[in-house]
């Protein structure tokens, strides 16, 4: 899928500046991307754009399909004459991190006095045709949405069992009393559609590639989960009878209860895999590649009975393998994944990975702790793969380095050469030498910040997703760094005439 070198830099929008609390999709993602450009990356990674529950978390979404209305710009909305610059007064919001509770409450009530005059105005062709084409996932995602209000928030299981259930006359009913709802959630996902395909066009115009992230699981309080209840394992009333986890390991003696329902893989093939070829088709639109988390799950997984307390009484069971991305590849041609394949070594999943020439990760954090052979150490690399410093999960680069093992520090320092006193730089400077074909930094390494700017503490049930830097903290000596390193390790874009007229093409 890769056959050249390139680099790029992690960041959720959500960690953009801005005056409206959370970061959006206006002036400052424009202003990334050509930062981007002036650093001669080409890669700009992203977490999940779905729309965010509990926990604040992109990988907990309310639907698989749908974006997150707390990403859309809002400056946009009074150009298109749906606010006016008095609706746009912000209450004092920290200017470091996201405060979700109050940012959420003020952004959409914002938000449903856009849709208010929105709908007193004819509707727009492009809005007609967006509702049109959606209609798969967006019918049955703005209506779960309207009854999630209804019902005060609570899970789809809690409902009435009519609405629970899906009976159509219910449905009906819901459909015809909840109209307005229905068609605020609609007009939502337009405008975060239009705009942020908009960014996408305008940093694949700047020949900046965007990688996308899907979770192999969905919620289970899902609009998916919902209105396709028979792709999963649930009860009668809406339990699932089996949920997703992870075994015991050194670090757990329990293992990790994930909770999400599982896929009933056999009911999927009756169709040839739809709902997963749906869904790849929708987020490659969103971007140009899609890292898939927990690859691992294809091969197979972990399932834990859905009353069990601990993931200690799950068994393993075969995934779909070949058979789903058989059917993937024949219906959309070939596949721009990358596999996350961390965790425990399995020859298996790495089989399945290379079948497709899929790249999987390394991750330079996970490299010190024994000896030369470790396949996280950039001198065992193929190309084919994806070096990070870091990911969301893990701590920055200086802050993994001042909380780690001396033994693995002095590891470090001898390997690096170096006495750590610039550890993110040197960091980055490995990963960009390194064979792998990518190699991708989270924004934090590059501005050098500890602890304090770690985007997801897995083990913390608060606290997680809310970084956000300064505009000044994204600096001319930042780009020029990188920039330099791109070039020095060959991830920087040279136009065709440039390189014909180096002597070292000829």
């Amino acid at each position: 899928m890769f056959n050249e070198r390139l680099s790029g830099i992690l960041l959720h929008p959500t960690s953009l500046p801005g005056p409206f609390g959370i970061g959006d999709l206006g002036e400052e993602a424009y202003r990334f991307v050509d930062w981007l450009a002036g650093a001669k990356q080409q890669l700009w990674q992203v977490l999940p754009l779905g729309p965010t529950g509990y926990g604040d978390s992109p990988y907990q979404c309310f639907s698989a399909f749908a974006g997150n209305p707390l990403l859309i710009d809002l400056v946009d909305l009074t150009a298109r004459g749906y606010l006016d610059r008095a609706d746009l007064a912000v209450p004092p919001f920290p200017r470091h991190h996201v405060d979700f509770g109050p940012v959420i409450e003020w952004k959409q009530r914002v938000l449903k006095q856009a849709f208010a005059r929105f709908r007193g105005q004819p509707a727009p062709a492009a809005f007609t045709t967006f509702v049109a084409a959606e209609a798969a996932w967006l019918h049955d995602f703005a209506l779960f949405m309207a009854l999630k209000e209804e019902h005060a928030g609570r899970p789809w299981p809690e409902w009435a069992p009519d609405l629970r259930d899906r009976a159509p006359e219910a449905l009906a009913a819901a459909r015809a009393r909840l109209a307005e709802s229905i068609h605020q959630h609609q007009f939502w996902q337009w405008l975060f559609f239009e705009q942020w395909l908009a960014v996408k066009a305008y940093a694949n115009d700047r020949r900046i590639r965007v990688i996308g992230d899907i979770p192999i699981y969905v919620a289970m309080d899902s609009a998916d989960a919902w209105s396709r209840r028979h792709l999963f394992h649930f009860d009668d009333v809406g339990r699932p009878t089996v949920v997703a986890g992870v075994p015991p390991d050194y670090f757990s003696p329990t293992g990790q209860l994930w909770g999400n329902p599982l896929y009933n893989w056999p009911r999927m093939a009756e169709d040839g895999y739809a709902w997963w070829i749906e869904r790849l088709r929708a987020n490659l639109r969103l971007s140009d590649y899609v890292r898939i988390d927990h690859f691992r799950g294809f091969y197979n997984y972990w399932q834990v009975p859905g009353d069990a307390e601990t993931a200690i009484e799950g068994r393993w069971v075969d995934g779909p393998r070949q058979a789903l991305f058989d059917a993937v590849i024949a219906a959309l041609g070939d596949l721009p994944l990358l596999a996350e394949d961390l965790g425990e070594p399995h020859p298996g999943v790495y089989a399945l990975r290379d079948h497709y020439h899929f790249p999987g990760m390394k991750v330079l954090q996970f490299a010190w702790a024994s000896d030369g052979s470790d396949p996280f150490l950039p001198h065992n690399y193929d190309k084919n793969c994806v070096v990070y410093t870091g990911t969301h999960d893990n701590d920055t680069t200086l802050g993994w380095y001042t909380k780690a093992p001396e033994r693995e520090r002095d590891f470090v320092r001898r390997y690096l050469r170096v006495d750590g006193s610039d550890i993110a730089w040197d960091m980055i400077r490995l990963a960009m030498l390194a064979a792998a074909h990518i190699a991708i930094v989270p924004l934090q390494d590059c501005m050098g910040l500890g602890s304090e700017a770690r985007m997801n503490t897995p083990a913390a049930a608060s606290g997680n997703w809310s970084w956000r830097f300064l505009p000044h903290q994204l600096n001319e000596g930042i780009r020029n760094g990188l920039a330099e390193l791109a070039e020095l390790y060959g991830r920087a874009f040279i136009p065709t005439e440039e390189r014909l007229a180096s002597p070292h093409s000829r």
